[in-house]
């Protein structure tokens, strides 16, 4: 899992929103819980962002140079998903046209 390394070279920032009580937010609060640590301590000077809002459906945001953003609905997934898709959304930030 190098990838998880790169995150400050292809992100500007991570974005997390979720509901601290819904079940739909279940799996990405969990994602959060145990990964959190290891992606800061990999990435210190990347700001991730953890947004609690009453009844929000849970997303993720990546946002890259340029101001460019990209977004990812996290409801119905598992955590192993979620996983993949931040591993996703930094591959995109390493390609030539974000």
């Amino acid at each position: 899992m190098a990838w998880r390394s790169n995150l400050s070279k292809n992100l500007k920032e991570l974005r997390i929103l979720l509901c601290r009580i819904s079940p739909a937010s279940a799996p990405a609060r969990s994602f959060i819980e145990k990964n959190y640590k290891d992606l800061k301590s990999l990435n210190p000077k990347l700001p991730i962002l953890i947004r609690e809002c009453r009844g929000v459906e849970p997303q993720m945001w990546a946002r890259y140079d340029m101001g460019v953003e990209r977004g990812i609905h996290l409801e119905g997934m598992s955590e192993t998903q979620i996983l993949k898709a931040l591993e996703d959304l930094v591959k995109v930030g390493g390609s030539p046209k974000a």
